[in-house]
């Protein structure tokens, strides 16, 4: 049984490690290409980011989000349903928590947080409700509508945030900020950014891996990942646990959106998510920890890793820090290889066409 587990789990490491491994390799040579020791940039991005008290806090808390969304993604996945709308439900969510936590003006810090907390999730699981819907009863295919919903809330924020709930005299596109109840301060730790927020994250992932590992939902999930068929023929209500499933996605989103305003961006830009935004980031953490909870933790500190690292390899090197976006896009690259290979089975049918050609 142990080693039937090993033997499973080792080749999920190599494919976890080989993407990372040739993105690295590939940014190793333009590095060479550009006069600078490869060995020594990724030691001092990875070295400042990851192994000094300051910038391994200040890594946990861009993680923080990365975690959420990567979790957002993971549960969808694995049962084969393509939420490809965390980014909107994030923006959603994030955008409508910062207009309460800016009007709220409650006498407990406390409650105010949960409110504004809340509306990110509530936020996130109406984004997510039309194409799970659309799903389950009518078998349109979920990726395309999340993914076009995506420019739709963009455009319709944009509109918001410029429009109605623009701040008075900004002299750029933003709401007002939040008030300091709704605020997660800054722990103090070392003057890093780290907030309680990452806390909530973990707790989070905590319940997300009782919820996989522990719960009957987390069965169905493995079920209807399998065999939607086969599931349903054993009398699993497939599109009840698709909605909820859906849902699950969206509330995750939309808090990584509400905590991400409260403890970082404090009020609505057209820059709130990045680039790319923390929803796209968060299916590559999902793609790089394989769908498991454990898994998309340490790729979401990686990941973030990587961006808080990028400012030490332009402070003491001569590599532009955009090597990190070109890693990323490698990464990125080399997973949706293995994604499209996984949903499609190219290997397998490439190996069937050979074999009939040797017969």
């Amino acid at each position: 049984m142990v080693q039937s587990k090993r033997k499973k789990l080792l080749p999920q490491i190599l494919n976890t490690l080989l993407p990372v491994a040739f993105a690295f390799l590939i940014g190793g040579i333009i590095i060479a290409a550009i006069g600078e020791n490869p060995f020594e940039v990724y030691a001092i991005m990875l070295g400042r980011s990851l192994f000094t008290t300051k910038g391994l806090l200040n890594t946990l808390h861009y993680a923080s989000p990365l975690l959420l969304t990567g979790l957002a993604i993971a549960v969808t996945f694995k049962a084969n349903i393509f939420n490809m709308g965390v980014e909107g439900q994030l923006l959603f969510g994030g955008f409508f928590s910062g207009i309460v936590g800016a009007t709220l003006n409650l006498s407990s810090s406390f409650q105010e947080k949960i409110i504004c907390m809340f509306v990110g999730m509530l936020c996130g699981v109406l984004f997510a409700l039309l194409p799970a819907l659309l799903k389950a009863y009518f078998r349109v295919d979920e990726m395309v509508v999340t993914l076009m919903l995506n420019y739709a809330m963009i455009k319709i924020l944009e509109y918001l945030s410029s429009g109605p709930f623009r701040e008075e005299g900004s002299g750029y596109v933003c709401t007002t900020t939040i008030k300091e109840k709704a605020m997660f301060r800054r722990l103090n730790i070392a003057n890093s950014k780290i907030t309680a927020f990452f806390i909530i994250a973990v707790f989070v992932l905590i319940l997300m891996i009782f919820l996989f590992k522990k719960t009957r939902l987390g069965m169905e999930i493995d079920a209807i990942g399998k065999n939607p068929n086969f599931a349903e023929a054993t009398g699993m209500r497939v599109r009840r646990k698709i909605i909820i499933l859906m849902c699950i996605s969206g509330a995750l989103a939309g808090l990584a959106g509400a905590g991400h305003m409260m403890s970082e961006k404090y009020k609505y830009t057209l820059t709130f998510s990045g680039t790319t935004g923390l929803g796209w980031d968060g299916m590559l953490v999902s793609l790089l920890g394989k769908h498991n909870p454990i898994g998309i933790f340490f790729a979401a500190i990686f990941y973030s890793a990587l961006k808080t690292g990028a400012d030490s390899i332009n402070m003491y090197t001569a590599v532009p820090k955009e090597i990190v976006a070109v890693l990323q896009g490698l990464i990125i690259l080399f997973l949706a290889v293995q994604f499209i290979d996984e949903r499609y089975g190219i290997k397998e049918r490439i190996g069937k066409w050979k074999r009939k050609e040797v017969a």
